[in-house]
Order: structure tokens, then C-alpha cells, then sequence
């Protein structure tokens, strides 16, 4: 029999941590040997999370008491800032796939610009390797650091990238309107996040500011082989999770709704995750609950020559810990799928 992989979870007590032990716990190539939470260090997950009560895992533990030459694998789903320096300290052995945003960008004076503080691992960040599966299979494989994307990124980065690498959009007049699910927040005890404050409504935050902003400009600059500058505006709504972009672009080139279409279904033919639906209809975010899949459906604008790209994922699966998966299973030459080829949740 295969040894498994020894892996570690830094950040088990938070919602990510939470959607990784979910599907590192059914994966058949996977033990999982330390789970972290300095705070609840000493507490089981059944303690933190009620619906793990049946599964025989280690107890929460400090970052400290981690024993590293035990670990071949460590996912950090660790709050923003904080990654850094634990993975800057790790046994060259290990090999990292990091669910938060400090090694995403690859300019660190853009990271202190966003993240208003110095990067604290430089020479880790030149060897991470940017983990949007679809477009980076063969530098993920052989990577020792990935740096997942973030959810927002995910949503919009999919369809986009083939279009701009193929010159069939204007890379000047790119809006993204894009809304997420609470838990999209982090499980943090604040109070825009209570129910009282996010039912029966919805509102538009970090309007202009928002740090995936420089993400998704790097990763689309990239495939355009020019800068761009989009427009990004994403919104809170009332539901635990799920996100859905409605993206608006202008073709060129001659390039039609319909010729857009084409183009994403045929780069995207033979996927296993990302789906491109009939052209004129599009997907909900019911569609893709609890699951690693992405939908994205194309409609003409009324405007000619515009089209409306809508784009639907899982905000904690294909948006955060399912790509961290589907990026070790590339890390470790394992099947793709495994351990995340679940169907979506409905209702």
C-alpha cells in the first residue's frame, strides 16, 4: 500500500480550515497528522464544529507544538498577515498551499501598498507559484509553494483569462460586479457580520478598495500582455455561502457574445470543474453549493457588440479550500478529483 501524504491544517477553527478537514477527511491519500487553532488549542474539532463528531482526529494544537518532520504538507488557511511568517520558518521538506493572500502578489511594494505592511518572506515569495488550476497545471505540479487565489479572483479570473489571451475583449472596460456570502468574512466575531446587521438586505463594501483588486489586475495584465485596470465593486448578501459575478465587457476584434461563448466553452471542453453553460442561459449559486465547480454562462447585452459574462462558485470550495485541494492533488500527482468530486448541495 502507498504511504499517504502527512498533512497539517494551520487555521482548523476557522471556516476554511473547517471546509478543508471536510474534504481532506474523505480523501483516500491523505492522513491527516496536526490541526491548529492557537486559540482553541487543546479542544477538539467536534468541539468547534459539531459535524465532525464522528471522525477520529488529532486535537487542536498550537503552531509551536507542530512537529514538522511528521508533516510533508501543511495548508494554511491562516488570517491574512500571518502566514508569512510561519512559512518563511518551515523545514525546506514541507511543502506549502497557502488559502490566504500573502503570497499572491508577486510585487511586494504592491502587497505593502494593500496590506499597509512590510512582506515578511521574500524569498519564499519568489518561489510561490500563483494555484488558479485551470492555466498553471504544470508550474503547480512541481511547485514547493502555491498561493490559492482568492474567491473573488476565482470567479472572474475563469472566464476572463481566455478572452484577454485571446484579444477578444477590451481589457479598458472590464466592470465587475460581484456578490459573496457571509462566510466569505472569515468566522471572526464582528458586527457586520451578525444576523441582524446582513438579513434582508444587501450592501456594497470595500468599493474601490478592495484588496483582490490587485489580484485580479496582475493575473488579467498577464493574459492581456498590457495593463489593466478594471472596475470592481462586490457586495454582501444574506446567505452563508456562494458567490456570483456578473462581469461586463465590450468585444473587439470583431468578436461577438456568441464568439465569446465559443470561446470559453471550447477552452474549458473536457474540465472537470469549470462548466460553460448554453449560450443565453446562467447559472445561481444554489447550483454550485457545498461543491469545487465553477458555472459560467454567456449573454448578448442589448448594447451590440457587449455581452454579460455571469459566473457562479463556492465561495469556501472552488473560491478557497476545494482549489487548495485540487492544487496538492496536482503537487502529489494524485487524480484531480479526488477527494473533491462531490455533486453541489440542492436545496
Amino acid at each position: 500500500m502507498t504511504a499517504k501524504t502527512r498533512i497539517a491544517i494551520l487555521g482548523a477553527s476557522g471556516y476554511t480550515g473547517a471546509e478543508l478537514v471536510r474534504l481532506l477527511a474523505r480523501h483516500p491519500h491523505v492522513e491527516i497528522v496536526a490541526l491548529t487553532a492557537d486559540r482553541k488549542a487543546g479542544e477538539t474539532m467536534a468541539d468547534v464544529f459539531g459535524q465532525f463528531a464522528m471522525l477520529h482526529l488529532p486535537r487542536l494544537c498550537t503552531i509551536k507544538e507542530v512537529d514538522w518532520s511528521k508533516i510533508d504538507a501543511v495548508f494554511c488557511a491562516l488570517p491574512h498577515a500571518t502566514t508569512q511568517a510561519v512559512v518563511r520558518d518551515l523545514p525546506q521538506h514541507v511543502r506549502v498551499i497557502d488559502i490566504s493572500a500573502d503570497f499572491r502578489l508577486e510585487d511586494p511594494a504592491l502587497y505593502r501598498e494593500w496590506y499597509a505592511h512590510e512582506h515578511q518572506a521574500l524569498e519564499q515569495q519568489k518561489q510561490a507559484v500563483y494555484g488558479l488550476t485551470e492555466f498553471n497545471r504544470e508550474r503547480i505540479a512541481k511547485a514547493r509553494i502555491i498561493a490559492c487565489p482568492g474567491c473573488y479572483p476565482t470567479a472572474a479570473l475563469l472566464p476572463l483569462v481566455p478572452l484577454l489571451e485571446r484579444k477578444l475583449i477590451d481589457p479598458d472596460e472590464i466592470i465587475i460586479d460581484a456578490k459573496s456570502g457571509v462566510s466569505g468574512a472569515g468566522r471572526g466575531e464582528k458586527q457586520a457580520n451578525l444576523h441582524t446587521e446582513v438579513s434582508e438586505g444587501i450592501h456594497a463594501y470595500g468599493i474601490s478598495k478592495h484588496r483582490h483588486m490587485p489580484e485580479i489586475e496582475q493575473e488579467l495584465t498577464k493574459a492581456a500582455g498590457t495593463k489593466v485596470a478594471i472596475t470592481f465593486t462586490p457586495h454582501l448578501m444574506p446567505m452563508n455561502r456562494g458567490m456570483l459575478d456578473t462581469i461586463y465587457v465590450r468585444g473587439v476584434n470583431g468578436a461577438t457574445a456568441e464568439g465569446l461563448h465559443g470561446t470559453l466553452a471550447q477552452r474549458f471542453e473536457g474540465e472537470n470543474f469549470v462548466h460553460v453553460m448554453p449560450f443565453g442561459e446562467t447559472p445561481q449559486t444554489r447550483h454550485v453549493r457545498g461543491s469545487n465547480h465553477c458555472f459560467i454562462g454567456v449573454v448578448a447585452d442589448a448594447k451590440t457588440g457587449r455581452a454579460i459574462i455571469i459566473s457562479a462558485i463556492d465561495n469556501l470550495t472552488k473560491g478557497a479550500s476545494g482549489q487548495g485541494v485540487q492544487n496538492f492533488n496536482l503537487m502529489y500527482g494524485y487524480p484531480e478529483t479526488t477527494g473533491i468530486d462531490m455533486l453541489p448541495l440542492f436545496p
